[in-house]
C-alpha cells in the first residue's frame, strides 16, 4: 500500500485519522499500532509473522536490559545485548543476503563442475529498517539513555509506525522514547500541522520523481552496444533527480504522516546536492542513516579518536556496511566503496571543509555533483558490466544522439520538469530552496510553497486517481 495509493490517499489515511480523533487519549497509540500492522500485513502478507516475532524477541529483551530494575549482573546484561543484536542482525543476514550468498556460491561451485543449490527467499518489506530500530532500541536501554518500554503496544507503535515502517527514516530510540507515553491532545493542530508536509513530499514524488521515471528506466535499459554519450548522461543526470525527489518526497509524507499522528520524526534530508564535499554529502544525504551508523557502529570502532589508520578502516567498514544496507548486489558494495574511498581522500588531503574563495567553492561543489552523480550509476546500474559501460560512454563524446526508443521516452513535459528540478536542487544554498525543498522555516519561503501545493496537489490527485505512479524506489531496500 503505498502512501501515493487511491488505496492509502482515499480510504486508509482518512480512516485513521478519523480513529485517531474519536479515540480516548490513552487509545491513540493502539489506533496506531493496529493500523501499522494492517498497513504492512497489506503488502508484506505471511512475513508479518517475521516482524512480530522480532518485536516480542527485543520487547522481551529490552525489559531485561535495564540493569537497575532486573539487577543483571553487567556480564549477563552485554551477553543478552549481543544475543538479541546476533538474532537482529542474524534475521536480515537471511532473508536478504542468504540467496546472494548462495549464488556466489553456485558460481563457484560451477567452475569445478558442481551444482550448488540457490536459497530463493522473498525479501521482507522494510526489514533494513525495523532491523536497524530494533538493535537501536535495546543498544540505548543497555547505555542507559532510556528507559525500556513497559506497554508492549508503545513499543509495536515505535516499530511498526506506518509513516517510517517501510522505507524510514530511521528513528532511533532514544528520538522518539519521550513521545510515545505522551497522551497527545492537539490532534487537529497535528494534522494541520503535518498535511502541508505530506503534500509536498507526495508533490515531489508523483509529480517529479514519476514523471521522469520512464525516461530514466528507458536510458539504464539500453544495451550496451547501443548506449551513447547522450544517453549515459541522460540517464545519471535523470536518475540523480528522480531518487532525490523520490526518497525526499516519501520521507517528507513519512514527516508530514507522523506529524498527524502526533509524533515528531527526525530530518532526513537538507539540500544534499549542494553539498562541497562528499563529507557534507553524507551529512545531507539520508541523514537518518548516517546518524545510525555513527552512533552504533563508528564510534564503538573508535570512529577519528585514534589516529589515521584506524579512522580510515573504521570509514571503509562504514561504506561497505551502507551499500550492502541498501541490497545484497555487487553494485551496492561498489557505490559503498567508491563513496568510502572518497571521504578517505578527502580527510587525507583536509578537504572535508568548504574553501573560502567562492571560486574555489564553486569549484569543489561541481566536482563533489560530478562524483555523486558517478556513484549513482553504480547504484542504479543491474549489474557491474552495465554500470561501467555507461560510465564508459559518459567520459567519451561522441556525437551517436539518442535511439529511437530513448527519445521516444523524452517527452516535452519531462524535459521541462527534470530542467526546472535542476534549477531547484542546484541552485546555491543562500537561495532560499533549503526551505522551500525541505522543511519550512521563513514566512516567504512558507507562501512560495503554498502556492505551489495549491497547483501540485491538484495535479497529484489527478494522477493518483489515473494511476499514474510507481512504487518508491526505497521500498526495495
Amino acid at each position: 500500500m503505498s502512501f501515493a495509493s487511491p488505496l492509502f490517499l482515499w480510504y486508509f489515511l482518512p480512516a485513521v485519522l478519523a480513529a485517531v480523533l474519536v479515540a480516548p487519549r490513552a487509545g491513540r497509540n493502539a489506533v496506531i499500532a493496529v493500523a501499522s500492522l494492517v498497513f504492512y500485513a497489506s503488502g508484506a502478507g505471511g512475513t508479518t509473522l517475521l516482524l512480530l516475532a522480532c518485536v516480542v524477541v527485543n520487547y522481551l529483551a529490552g525489559l531485561r536490559l535495564e540493569p537497575v530494575e532486573w539487577g543483571f549482573e553487567r556480564s549477563r546484561r552485554r551477553w543478552l545485548l549481543i544475543g538479541t543484536v546476533s538474532f537482529d542482525l542474524a534475521v536480515l543476514a537471511v532473508w536478504k543476503y542468504a540467496g546472494f550468498a548462495t549464488e556466489q556460491l553456485a558460481v563457484l561451485s560451477s567452475w569445478f563442475g558442481g551444482d550448488f543449490p540457490v536459497l530463493e527467499l522473498a525479501l521482507p518489506i522494510g526489514i533494513s529498517f525495523y532491523t536497524f530500530h530494533h538493535v537501536s532500541y535495546v543498544v540505548d536501554i543497555y547505555r542507559g539513555e532510556r528507559p525500556a518500554l513497559r506497554n508492549p503496544v508503545s513499543f509495536v507503535t515505535y516499530i511498526a509506525m506506518f509513516p517510517q515502517l517501510v522505507a524510514g527514516p530511521i528513528v532511533r530510540y532514544r528520538e522518539i522514547a519521550d513521545q510515545l507515553p505522551q497522551q497527545r491532545t492537539h490532534r487537529l493542530d497535528d494534522i494541520a500541522a503535518g498535511f502541508p508536509r505530506f503534500a509536498w513530499g507526495l508533490t515531489k514524488k508523483v509529480v517529479v520523481a514519476d514523471t521522469l521515471a520512464p525516461m530514466v528506466d528507458t536510458c539504464f535499459a539500453t544495451p550496451g552496444e547501443e548506449m551513447t554519450f547522450a544517453i549515459a548522461w541522460l540517464g545519471a543526470i535523470g536518475y540523480t533527480v528522480q531518487l532525490y525527489f523520490d526518497f525526499s518526497g516519501y520521507s517528507d509524507m513519512a514527516i508530514g504522516l507522523g506529524r498527524m499522528l502526533g509524533f515528531r520524526l527526525p530530518e532526513n534530508f537538507a539540500r544534499p546536492y549542494s553539498s562541497v564535499t562528499v563529507t557534507e554529502f553524507w551529512r545531507r544525504w539520508h541523514m537518518s542513516l548516517s546518524r545510525w551508523f555513527r552512533d552504533y557502529v563508528y564510534i564503538p570502532l573508535g570512529g577519528n579518536r585514534r589516529g589515521r589508520a584506524r579512522t580510515y578502516r573504521n570509514l571503509a567498514i562504514i561504506f561497505v556496511l551502507t551499500g550492502f544496507w541498501h541490497g545484497a548486489a555487487w553494485t551496492y558494495l561498489v557505490w559503498g566503496l567508491f563513496h568510502g574511498l572518497l571521504l578517505v581522500v578527502e580527510r587525507s588531503c583536509g578537504w572535508t571543509h568548504a574553501p573560502a574563495d567562492l571560486r574555489a567553492r564553486l569549484a569543489r561543489r561541481a566536482l563533489t555533483m560530478l562524483l555523486v552523480v558517478v556513484g549513482w550509476v553504480f547504484f542504479r546500474a543491474p549489474d557491474l558490466g552495465s554500470a561501467f559501460v555507461m560510465l564508459g560512454h559518459m567520459l567519451v563524446p561522441d556525437f551517436s544522439g539518442l535511439t529511437d526508443i530513448v527519445a521516444a521516452s523524452v517527452t516535452h513535459q519531462r524535459v521541462v520538469f527534470l530542467l526546472l528540478a535542476l534549477v531547484v536542487v542546484f541552485l546555491p544554498a543562500s537561495s532560499g530552496t533549503g526551505p522551500f525543498l525541505e522543511s519550512v522555516r521563513t514566512r516567504e519561503a512558507h507562501a512560495l510553497r503554498l502556492g505551489v501545493l495549491t497547483l501540485g496537489l491538484g495535479y497529484s490527485g489527478l494522477l493518483v486517481a489515473t494511476g499514474s505512479f510507481s512504487p518508491f524506489l526505497y521500498y526495495q531496500f
